[in-house]
């Protein structure tokens, strides 16, 4: 079976191992890595921008630099984007495939979002809220609203909980991405796109790897947006090999 095919590949891989308002920037920092923080956002032109074009966090401009560069999004596409709080990939890919409908003349495409937080809704997407997208159920409950439709691109901005231990952190950043990998290898049509969020960690190049087992192009991306001393790289896997199905 081809689900357990990848589960088997995919689990030997890994034991092989919001909005800033003004507002809230006005808040008393509780330590002098807060007041850093504060100054960082205040600071930040993207910040700013993204506030200016009403998108709901910086990052949105992460993803509007790797599909500038790569041209990862087109009118008709359908996009699923994992980890979606608090929406900004979402809202970015909603105008890149003309989900809304509001380029006339352009193929309208689809745009399907999970969180485990609530996102508020956004015109053009369908958003599966208070949903853990690495849960069995979750995954159903986007295969249901498919119905059996394959997609251009997941992409995903999942991250996990920092528990302040690195070795640990890195861990469950690789689970991630490997649950993403192994749900987009199941949905994506050939020739697909998968671009997901990664720490730069020693366990980098067998997820890139194992990327290459089902992606004809497989790179690490670092946008100028991706504040220089974070360890956030993108892994953007194209032209998606299909699978056998037997």
């Amino acid at each position: 079976m081809i689900q357990s095919y990848i589960s088997r590949f995919l689990s030997t891989s890994i034991s092989s191992l919001k909005k800033i308002t003004p507002e809230k920037l006005k808040t008393k920092p509780k330590s002098a890595s807060s007041q850093q923080w504060l100054s960082r956002q205040l600071s930040d032109p993207y910040v700013e921008k993204a506030k200016t074009m009403q998108l709901r966090c910086r990052s949105a401009f992460k993803l509007i630099e790797i599909d500038d560069r790569y041209k990862i999004l087109s009118p008709g596409d359908i996009v699923v984007d994992c980890g979606a709080a608090p929406g900004s990939w979402t809202q970015v890919a909603v105008k890149r495939v003309n989900a809304d409908g509001k380029m006339e003349g352009d193929p309208k495409g689809k745009v399907v979002a999970i969180d485990k937080q609530h996102v508020y809704p956004i015109e053009g997407a369908k958003i599966f809220g208070n949903m853990d997208f690495t849960a069995p159920s979750s995954q159903q409950a986007l295969l249901e609203h498919l119905q059996g439709e394959q997609v251009h691109a997941v992409i995903s901005d999942m991250a996990p909980k920092a528990s302040g231990v690195r070795d640990l952190d890195n861990e469950n950043m690789v689970k991630l991405c490997y649950s993403a990998l192994r749900f987009a290898v199941q949905i994506t049509r050939t020739e697909g796109v998968l671009l997901m969020k990664m720490w730069q960690c020693g366990e980098t190049k067998q997820l890139e790897s194992d990327m290459s087992r089902f992606y004809d192009n497989v790179r690490l991306v670092k946008p100028k947006s991706s504040r220089a001393d974070s360890t956030e790289i993108f892994l953007l896997g194209r032209g998606f090999k299909g699978l056998e199905r037997k």
